[in-house]
């Protein structure tokens, strides 16, 4: 087993509920999100990660913090981990989002806001840099956000871009599992909340196995 990455979505927010525009707006988790790291953390914790880093923004530092209190590992911070920027549309419900920008509501580019390639290369790249520093059989856990960890995904994956809106979201403290392989990053689970298990099936070695 190579490098892992565990990319973690931080815990619910009142902004989340209310179906707000979060970006670089530092909203906290609430009560639910609180609950939902403490889960998390617990699950987690069984896979012993080595490192644990986070972007700046405090729901995504408390989600890490959560890990970091059960493991004993420091969260260190990464500014390149932070939620796509939202320009004008910061705080804004989708319905007001719809309403004042139809255009860019269907194209999903706020004025004023950071392009998708923009954030797919900064996390991706954050990504890397951290696996870099893991021992051969690390695991690293990062705690970031939901638009800008599947775009990292996506670009980690080396997927065209006309091809990322085939992965799906990630939930409230769910994640996804990367694993390097002689061919560079699979995705080995997506938007899971319970531990990852091997996988046994008929598909090709290639599929199942560092091929």
């Amino acid at each position: 087993m190579g490098r892992r990455v565990v990319c973690l979505r931080h815990g619910q927010t009142l902004w989340n509920v209310e179906k707000r525009f979060q970006g670089h707006t530092d909203i906290a988790l609430d009560e639910t999100g609180i609950a939902q790291a403490a889960r998390a953390a617990s699950l987690l914790a069984a896979l012993r990660p080595t490192m644990l880093v986070a972007s700046d923004l405090r729901r995504a530092y408390d989600t890490a913090s959560a890990l970091g209190r059960i493991t004993g590992l420091d969260v260190m911070v990464d500014k390149d981990l932070r939620e796509r920027g939202g320009g004008e549309w910061e705080g804004l419900t989708r319905d007001e989002i719809r309403a004042g920008w139809p255009v860019e509501y269907e194209a999903w580019e706020a004025p004023g806001g950071e392009d998708v390639a923009h954030v797919a290369d900064r996390v991706a790249e954050a990504v890397e840099r951290w696996a870099g520093r893991l021992a051969d059989d690390g695991l690293l856990v990062i705690a970031s956000h939901g638009a800008a960890l599947r775009l990292g995904i996506c670009r980690l994956l080396g997927l065209p871009q006309e091809l990322w809106s085939a992965l799906g979201s990630l939930g409230n403290c769910s994640w996804s599992v990367l694993e390097e392989g002689r061919r560079g990053w699979r995705l080995m689970e997506h938007n899971a909340g319970t531990l990852p298990e091997p996988v046994s099936s008929d598909d090709s070695p290639a599929a199942t196995a560092d091929g």
